[in-house]
């Protein structure tokens, strides 16, 4: 083998393994301690229609996918919040790109509903009226959104950071924005007594699954492969609703683990404030379980 074909394997395979050492799946996976906060709260999770009403049709399930999707929104906005305080100035970093994947994350999503979802399910119900008290709503906390993200973008440097003021813009949307991430839900699930739903078994039924589907399948990585879905899938926890949703979102595990672990390397420290393991399993927050000395003092 020529010296040349060696280093053009060696090459590749060195970029592999400095990945894998970088991976999500290298992390600490210690499980959330009883007497500390998680990131179950403070903004409340949302229960599933599926499991709480145990109904199946097109918009229950819809809107069912939709709140698993929220929930990691909230875990991610939790855990920002629950962490704020206890950075430590060699994370700031690290923290404040995490803050910002969380934004591009909302805004990527919010955007999307905006452009594409509503718009489908609007017209596949004849109905432009369905979604007019979600819109609203999203105007409610657009201002406080914007103001966070213009805070994190204009430090002088990640040292400047501030997890008080941070949190500070953090409370002032706080309510708009959990009411939305509930309520939407509730409306999407409603959507199946609308007079216009399509019937069981009907081609508009089909149409409504595909219109789901497609959405729901590129939402979370055409708004970032290697930040947005990372974050996603490392505030997924697979233990909720007593293991319910353990394999969802359905894709091909090899893809899952590659969008945790080879993707998520990229920003390997970023993963390190995220609410669960590579594997789905809560984790305790990081920046509560490394304090500095003076404060678990």
């Amino acid at each position: 083998m020529s010296s040349r074909l060696s280093i053009l394997i060696l090459i590749p395979t060195v970029l592999f393994a400095v990945l894998l050492s970088r991976a999500p799946f290298m992390m600490d996976s210690q499980a959330p301690s009883t007497s500390k906060q998680w990131a179950d709260g403070p903004m409340k999770l949302v229960t599933t229609p599926q499991y709480q009403t145990k109904k199946t049709d097109i918009f229950t399930t819809g809107a069912t996918h939709m709140a698993l999707l929220h929930n990691s929104i909230l875990r991610g906005y939790n855990s920002i919040y629950n962490q704020a305080l206890l950075v430590q100035e060699a994370d700031k970093a690290d923290f404040v790109g995490y803050c910002l994947t969380w934004y591009k994350f909302v805004k990527s999503h919010h955007d999307d509903e905006e452009q594409n979802l509503f718009t489908k399910i609007e017209e596949l119900l004849q109905d432009k009226t369905v979604f007019a008290d979600t819109h609203q709503e999203h105007e409610a906390f657009l201002a406080g959104l914007a103001e966070y993200n213009t805070y994190l973008t204009t430090l002088p440097s990640p040292l400047s950071f501030s997890g008080t003021e941070l949190k500070r813009i953090m409370d002032s949307f706080h309510k708009p924005f959990e009411d939305h991430f509930h309520s939407e839900i509730s409306t999407i699930a409603a959507l199946a007594d609308h007079p216009n739903a399509p019937k069981p078994g009907s081609s508009g039924e089909t149409a409504a699954k595909a219109v789901f589907k497609t959405w729901g399948k590129s939402t979370v990585t055409k708004a970032g492969m290697t930040d947005v879905a990372p974050f996603f899938l490392l505030n997924l926890d697979r233990t909720a609703e007593e293991g319910m949703w353990s394999s969802w979102p359905p894709m091909p595990a090899a893809i899952k683990w590659g969008l945790i672990n080879l993707a998520g390397a990229w920003r390997a420290g970023q993963w390190k404030f995220a609410s669960c393991d590579a594997a789905g399993q809560p984790r305790a927050l990081y920046a509560l379980e490394h304090q500095p000395e003076d404060v678990k003092a």
